[in-house]
């Protein structure tokens, strides 16, 4: 199929602006058919879950709805779908729930190359309930995260093993797949995978990926702002979070505190057609249309960071902190002598959005030796085309000699 991102673009009244926005790590600009079935869900008969009334079916389907357009993104069931504000409320959510049958002398495995969002939550958790956390390294010269930087740390007290699929600062991604094995030699040990940068830019396969628990944030892919945790049903059923004495004990819903927010499911749903879309008129059910539009959506990236890379090694006194042979596209820069910081100044007064930072990804800034400080974060994203790439890399060869 062709990739058509000039289709794309015409659906994001946001690119009308002129800028370059190299900040979809942090989150995409919105297509026009997600802001209007958000407004469409709001304006529209609207009430608590039911079927009585249209605004109560209305709901209920809204529910529905979303749940199996994220299984059908992710590769997972709808009953193992969980609605979350955001992907660090919904980890800590899971710590909180999976720390109550932990016991002092149990283990838990992070990596510094994650989000903080899939570290914190489990050194707290661990700390309440008095188990040791070990962490696994990723090479600083390559980014790589190798399963057995990993499976060196397991032994039979590990409980949970927490890693990422896609580095959000440097865009490493790891062998899940090869981590997940090494963690399931050991029974009691579970794997809680962020994939809130991955799903961004790669077809999900919970089956392949071996993940337990895996997260991400529809906002990260064209969506509204909020958290999405996918489990086995059977999984969820074992936990118990505190909830409500009122509220439903059925899962998914036991662990969805009060009303859910019906206008960003749909906005979600909707995120999701887009996606499907991208793959044109491709024939099948969604999940068949994602997987070709994410194959695609892969090539249109991979071009254009080849065309940035290119790009860059032209540029004196830049240098290039993504290096793992597998990653998404997105990269992170330092420059000789400058402040990343005032580089990402300096471009967005020519209209190119590329921010500085380390993203909270704090411990792989450090890991990294850039300190707290991390770097300049060029994020490709699905709407990006060429004439972006060629105005960042003008715009940086304009400020290195500034």
């Amino acid at each position: 199929m062709t990739y058509d991102v000039g289709a794309l673009r015409a659906e994001i009244p946001a690119l009308l602006s002129g800028v370059a926005h190299f900040d979809g790590p942090g989150g995409t600009q919105t297509p026009a058919r997600v802001a209007g079935a958000i407004a469409e869900a709001l304006t529209g008969p609207l009430s608590i879950r039911g079927s009585l009334t249209p605004g109560e079916a209305n709901a209920e389907n809204l529910v529905q709805g979303f749940r199996r357009a994220v299984a059908d993104l992710v590769g997972g069931h709808p009953s193992g779908v969980v609605f979350g504000r955001s992907a660090t409320q919904l980890t800590y959510d899971v710590a909180r729930a999976l720390a109550k049958d932990w016991a002092p002398g149990d283990e838990v495995v992070v990596s510094r190359l994650d989000h903080d969002a899939n570290i914190r939550p489990w050194l707290q958790a661990a700390e309440q309930a008095g188990a040791r956390v070990r962490w696994a390294d990723f090479d600083p010269g390559t980014g790589e995260l190798p399963p057995s930087a990993v499976g060196g740390l397991l032994t039979e007290r590990t409980r949970l093993v927490a890693v990422t699929a896609a580095s959000n600062l440097i865009g490493t991604v790891p062998d899940v797949a090869g981590i997940a094995h090494l963690v399931h030699r050991h029974p009691r040990a579970l794997l809680h995978v962020d994939g809130v940068h991955y799903a961004a830019h790669a077809f999900v396969d919970l089956a392949r990926l071996g993940a337990d628990f895996f997260v991400c944030s529809p906002y990260k892919f064209l969506g509204p702002h909020h958290g999405v945790l996918t489990a086995s049903p059977r999984l969820l059923e074992r936990l118990r979070p505190d909830k409500l004495l009122p509220s439903t004990d059925t899962v998914p819903e036991r662990f969805e505190l009060g009303t859910l927010p019906y206008e960003l499911l749909a906005g979600t749903i909707a995120a999701i057609d887009v996606l499907a879309g991208l793959a044109g008129g491709t024939a099948g059910g969604r999940r068949d249309r994602l997987r070709t539009a994410f194959a695609a959506i892969e090539r249109h990236e991979g071009a254009l960071r080849e065309r940035l890379e290119a790009g860059l090694a032209e540029l004196p006194g830049v240098t290039l902190r993504s290096r793992a042979a597998e990653r998404t596209p997105t990269l992170l820069l330092t420059f000789d002598g400058r402040k990343a910081a005032d580089a990402s100044v300096f471009l967005a007064g020519r209209g190119v959005h590329a921010p500085a930072g380390s993203f909270y990804a704090l411990e792989a800034s450090r890991h990294l030796g850039l300190g707290d400080t991390g770097g300049l974060r060029v994020g490709l994203s699905p709407y990006n085309d060429e004439d972006d790439v060629d105005r960042l890399l003008e715009g940086l060869a304009a400020f290195l000699r500034s």
